[in-house]
């Protein structure tokens, strides 16, 4: 079967309808360049388990078309979802660590749930920074003890960022039409940008995070990854709604859209009001910030205005703070213990039993990085504790109130814009990443949304442009990155080429 392999949804909807392709056959077609490109050729490793079933649930699925017609946009379409995702199936949920392997989840994330009522088929789980990125100093993104390294699709010895690693690089490489990851400080957003694709993290609370093995209940979000904004959009349409099993997204009653697709307007730039959030977030790759200015002439030729700089006043105390860290390492102790306490036959039980696995499994856990965080997170003592208190207290008037809407209230702005982070690092077995910056802090603290958009490549490595927001800004942020996508049409299929 031919089948162009950047195929949108729509597309895809398109040729199934008129009876040129099945469901069965899109996930043969991916399954088949997973084999190709992921698990052998430039041996990605994205793909950290296939679902045993994925082709039995598409085939259920084109009869289901047939006899009853179409449940929505994502009937039949193979989705990959990130290995911190619960699913009560075949599949394994394990966050990259050995640790979990064979440990059973009581039940579908509400996420993974969400996808299945709305007729995907989900195709199998992504590869990942272990533990989401936050359990050693300095940790190699997009390695897990389970899944080995995962590699940049457009340049094989470079970062695919993370910690969702293999949901972007997955549908960078087109072995799935979209996929979920999760973040909590840059885990969608550093991918996408240096993966070329499109990743929106929404705002806490908009999706649940019951089912997903958290780091910090403060920051935690469940997000798309699409090659274009359409098809994030649709998929995060699919996912949003309020989750008994997950108290803050009671908030998002009355906000959320089952249909972002009603917010893409090409036409969106004209009169928008965007600031350029200069301090922090450009200066620490010149080349990157090339490639912004440009974008930045494009979005003003395009009807935007401007307000250059519109700086977010706290940007260098939030840099500078311990009060993230000290929230996401009280977080994780408590979070971590409530989930793996829900799980069936699992030998871990608490953050002090993953510490003790590491050790005892040094040799295939511990050999490239350690475990700091985690033991920084057991040595804390839960949320009453007076330091983190203050810390969440400090990190939401940092990043809120003094923040975020401080200079969007100053300059009555639609939404800020900078760029996402670097191009794509060296992998580094030996020193880590090197990571220079990124904008995704004040997002990522506020607890508000961004998207990452491609926006133009230094030499062959993808760099994104992001567009951030007050809570519950998505429909005017995917109005905006939607109309910068069509006039740009930055993103490029990658080459898998060996280095540069």
């Amino acid at each position: 079967m031919h089948l162009e392999e950047e195929a949108t949804i729509l597309e895809l909807q398109s040729l199934m309808a008129e009876g040129k392709l099945t469901a069965h056959q899109l996930t043969e077609y991916y399954l088949e360049r997973i084999h190709n490109i992921d698990q052998n050729g430039p041996t990605l490793r994205s793909i950290i388990e296939i679902n045993p079933d994925a082709l039995e649930i598409a085939a259920e699925l084109d009869r289901e078309r047939a006899n009853e017609g179409v449940r929505g946009p994502l009937h039949g379409i193979p989705v990959i979802i990130k290995d911190n995702i619960a699913t009560s199936d075949k599949m394994q949920t394990t966050a990259g660590s050995l640790a979990l392997i064979g440990a059973r989840p009581p039940r579908d994330a509400f996420v993974a749930r969400k996808l299945r009522e709305a007729g995907a088929v989900i195709l199998g789980k992504a590869n990942l920074s272990e533990w989401a990125n936050l359990r050693g100093r300095p940790s190699i993104s997009g390695w897990s003890g389970r899944g080995g390294q995962t590699r940049n699709p457009y340049v094989l010895d470079r970062t695919p960022c993370g910690s969702s690693s293999g949901s972007a690089v997955a549908v960078a490489a087109n072995l799935t039409t979209v996929s979920l990851g999760t973040e909590t400080d840059g885990s969608v957003l550093c991918p996408a940008s240096i993966c070329d694709v499109v990743g929106i993290k929404p705002t806490v609370g908009l999706t649940s995070r019951a089912g997903v093995i958290p780091v910090s209940h403060s920051q935690d979000t469940v997000g798309p990854f699409g090659r274009t904004v359409t098809d994030a959009a649709i998929l995060l349409g699919a996912i949003t709604g309020v989750d008994e099993r997950d108290a803050v997204t009671g908030e998002s009653a009355g906000k959320f859209h089952t249909d972002y697709t009603q917010f893409l307007d090409p036409n969106a730039l004209r009169g928008a009001r965007i600031g350029v959030a200069r301090e922090v977030y450009f200066g620490y790759s010149p080349k990157a910030d090339r490639l912004i200015e440009a974008a930045l002439h494009k979005l003003t030729e395009a009807g935007a205005i401007l307000v250059d700089p519109a700086n977010i006043p706290t940007a260098k105390q939030m840099e500078s703070s311990p009060s993230e860290n000290l929230v996401l390492i009280t977080d994780l102790k408590v979070d971590i213990d409530a989930y793996l306490s829900e799980l069936v036959g699992s030998p871990v039980r608490t953050l002090a039993d993953l510490i003790a696995f590491n050790e005892a499994h040094a040799d295939q856990e511990l050999s490239l990085f350690g475990h700091e965080m985690f033991i920084e997170a057991q040595a804390t003592t839960g949320l009453d504790d007076p330091a983190y208190i203050q810390a969440l207290a400090e990190s939401h008037r940092l990043s809120r109130q003094e923040g975020i809407d401080a200079v969007m209230d100053q300059y009555q702005l639609d939404a800020l814009v900078m760029p996402t982070c670097s191009p794509a690092w060296y992998i580094d077995n030996v020193n880590g990443d090197h990571y220079t910056g990124s904008s995704t802090q004040p997002a990522a603290m506020a607890g508000y949304p961004a998207i990452s958009v491609p926006a133009g490549h230094v030499q062959e490595l993808p760099v994104g442009i992001t567009f951030m927001g007050r809570a519950y800004s998505e429909p005017t942020l995917i109005k905006l990155a939607y109309a910068f996508e069509q006039i740009t049409k930055a993103r490029q299929k990658p080459k898998f080429l060996p280095t540069i």
